[in-house]
């Protein structure tokens, strides 16, 4: 260090430059600041080694020392780049509030638990605590946010189906005035207070008013069509009251009150003659007619909701209700009984004898088949009845025995499907599962299969 600092001076008295870029740095800290200062320094100086270089023979050492010098003398540079100069604060903004973005984050507390911290991006972090649920909770939490149906979509609802049901009666009085048809009434779960997952559709029934005297009930098994889930409607004293002397005369096909033929005069008068467009503007919504499906349907589409509407004529007599359903074969001509408004009434009935919740389970269980593709096709009364046969077993129904209940409701349906009948719980020899075809029992059982020892399965 001495030999180089001797070298140094040795040049400087001998470069008259020299002397006067000393002079020149001496003076620069008063007029630019330390900052400008040290800039200038680095810059003048190495310019300085340059002229060296070329005046004087090649030195190893000096070069070494040199090339040394003029590398610390960035470095410097460089921290003096890197550090930030912050600004003098006003007086005005001592009196503000520091946002909190702006305020130094607080150390993290020491842990004193004794247990080792979490490293932050460690590959093998912490798991949160686990949730366990039981499967009480997991179905009061699945009722509340994938079943219940808004109280206003159900208010709407059920009045737009109010206001159809009304111009339709009044257009079926006027362009059929010979027919007596009764006060078309409501008859599904959104009326019901079943509803779950969306208000999306309803019934309305068409009733008939029949000349009593003049019309039979009688069962389907005495029929051709051996199925007591149908009846046939006849016409009698026919020596006394010839055909033509009851209006509904016009809908007879070998002596019987033909269902497709009503449904077939129903759909064309409802495609072609009704002016659903005005109709529809007058409740700020869209109606039109289901042209492609079997039944007589109604499509509803408003700002809030879509909902299907379902009409059924139907005919009531020795307290059965017998719907006119779209069929084939032998079953075309043939009224179904609809068990429904039996089953409502019933549960209904035992849920307010004891508080219990059957009417909850039966909701859980057609959100369950509604979000299930396999399962859409059981309706509101399989699920009904099944419930209705285990009441007959099970007589605590509480709130706290639901989760239960509901295990025991997807057993006592795989059993159902097994066997490929499930007996009306108003007529043992009533199978309603005849509509369904081989394959799609066993898919509902297949999807139904496992939920009987892992029902939280059907709530994913």
């Amino acid at each position: 260090m001495a030999e180089f600092s001797q070298k140094r001076g040795k040049h400087r008295d001998e470069d008259p430059l020299s002397s006067a870029v000393d002079f020149l740095l001496a003076n620069a800290r008063l007029v630019l600041g330390v900052g400008g200062a040290a800039v200038l320094g680095i810059a003048t100086l190495a310019v300085k080694r340059l002229i060296d270089r070329a005046t004087s023979p090649p030195d190893t050492e000096d070069g070494k020392a040199e090339q040394k010098c003029i590398e610390e003398s960035w470095q410097e540079l460089s921290l003096l780049k890197a550090s930030p100069r912050r600004p003098k604060p006003r007086r005005d903004d001592l009196s503000q509030p520091r946002p909190p973005s702006a305020q130094a984050p607080r150390a993290p507390e020491p842990d004193l638990s004794g247990e080792p911290a979490a490293v932050p991006g460690s590959r093998h972090p912490s798991p949160p605590p686990p949730l366990c649920l039981t499967l009480q909770e997991r179905l009061l939490a699945y009722y509340q946010s994938h079943v219940v149906v808004s109280e206003a979509d159900v208010a709407l609802a059920t009045r737009l189906a109010g206001d159809i049901a009304q111009e339709l009666q009044s257009y079926l009085r006027g362009r059929f005035p010979e027919l007596p048809f009764g006060d078309l009434a409501p008859s599904s779960p959104l009326h019901d207070g079943l509803e779950a997952v969306a208000a999306d559709r309803t019934c309305l029934l068409v009733p008939l008013v029949l000349e009593p005297g003049l019309w039979t009930f009688i069962p389907g098994e005495d029929t051709i069509a051996n199925d007591p889930h149908y009846w046939v409607i006849r016409r009698t004293e026919l020596e006394y009251f010839p055909r033509g002397s009851s209006p509904w005369d016009r809908f007879l096909v070998g002596g019987y009150l033909s269902s497709s033929t009503l449904l077939e005069v129903l759909r064309k008068a409802l495609v072609g003659s009704v002016n659903w467009p005005a109709i529809g503007s007058m409740m700020d919504c869209l109606i039109r007619p289901g042209v492609a499906s079997d039944e007589l349907l109604l499509d509803v589409q408003h700002e809030q909701l879509e909902l299907s509407i379902a009409l059924f004529p139907a005919a009531a007599g020795e307290a059965r209700s017998l719907l006119a359903r779209p069929r084939e074969g032998l079953l075309e001509n043939l009224w179904q009984q609809d068990f429904y408004q039996a089953e409502a009434s019933k549960l209904r009935e035992l849920d307010g004898a004891d508080s219990g919740a059957r009417r909850v389970c039966l909701q859980l269980l057609r959100g369950v088949c509604k979000h299930h593709p396999s399962l859409k096709r059981l309706g509101v009364s399989h699920l009904a009845q099944v419930i209705l046969h285990l009441s007959e077993a099970e007589t605590a129904w509480a709130q706290d025995a639901l989760a239960e209940r509901f295990q025991q409701a997807i057993a006592e349906l795989v059993g159902y499907l097994e066997e490929g009948a499930l007996p009306c719980y108003f007529n043992r020899h009533v199978n309603l599962f005849s509509g369904l075809q081989e394959w799609e029992i066993d898919d509902m059982g297949f999807a139904l299969y496992r939920a009987v020892t892992a029902p939280e399965l059907l709530l994913a």
